[in-house]
């Protein structure tokens, strides 16, 4: 009998938890991954892709009954709480086997010049007040809290080209998506003059590079802490998820 996978994803995490245990598993498990759609050209994925929100946990309860769905891993970004709300109430409403497959946090380091804030709005408060030339790394629903300062400005980083233009007075827009190179962070921060960093905490190694660089010039670094996890079974490697689905 095949067994229905179904991975919330949107993460380098989820795209090489499909790959593996598509590899691993063959036609006995029938991978779908989740995505939420914001990012306009995602990356390929093996296995089937579905693209859109559920609307909330009872749409996703419908999804999960409808679909035969057998686990649940999610692997979603650490900040994305309302989807991973979501899957707690309707896996535990419909009785499935759902995995957290959280990233790794970033380990601060002795040099590191951190200043922890719970959101953006208390990041873009210490911006105002201390920051000339900003790089922002916290995702395009977030600017609005960095806008009206006439005196600061940004270099925003962005997965997919903007099609609008920022509530920023004054800003650089440098498209890309991760993994990248501590090379690459380290010629951003050094053009583009940056005397602060802004980021959320979301850990992993495809966006780290940043952390180092901004060490090594010796530049604060403006974390806005991750939200608390939703409880369940929670592993940080995709091998030991591997292990889950095959127990």
């Amino acid at each position: 009998m095949v067994e229905r996978l179904l991975i919330l994803g949107g993460t380098g995490e989820a795209a090489q938890l499909a790959r593996a245990a598509a590899t691993r598993f063959g036609d006995a498990l029938h991978v779908t991954t989740s995505l939420a759609g914001r990012t306009e050209r995602p990356a390929p994925l093996a296995g089937k892709v579905r693209i859109g929100g559920f609307g909330g946990a009872a749409g996703l309860y419908d999804y999960l009954t409808e679909h035969s769905i057998g686990r649940v891993v999610d692997a979603t970004h650490p900040f994305a709480t309302r989807i991973s709300t979501a899957a707690r109430l309707a896996c535990e409403q419909a009785n499935i086997p759902r995995l957290i497959l959280q990233r790794r946090p970033w380990r601060r380091h002795p040099l590191d010049r951190w200043i922890e804030v719970d959101n953006s709005v208390a990041a873009a408060a210490i911006v105002r007040r201390t920051g000339h030339r900003a790089w922002l790394t916290v995702g395009k629903a977030e600017i609005d809290a960095f806008s009206g300062m006439p005196a600061v400005h940004f270099l925003v980083r962005v997965v997919d080209p903007l099609r609008r233009s920022l509530p920023l007075q004054s800003y650089e827009v440098i498209a890309g998506r991760g993994p990248f190179t501590l090379p690459e962070e380290r010629c951003h921060i050094d053009h583009h003059a940056i005397d602060m960093l802004v980021c959320k905490a979301s850990g992993g190694a495809a966006t780290e590079a940043k952390i180092v660089a901004a060490r090594e010039r010796g530049l604060p670094v403006i974390m806005i802490r991750r939200p608390p996890a939703e409880p369940g079974e929670t592993v940080d490697t995709v091998e030991a998820a591997l292990e889950w689905l095959a127990g």
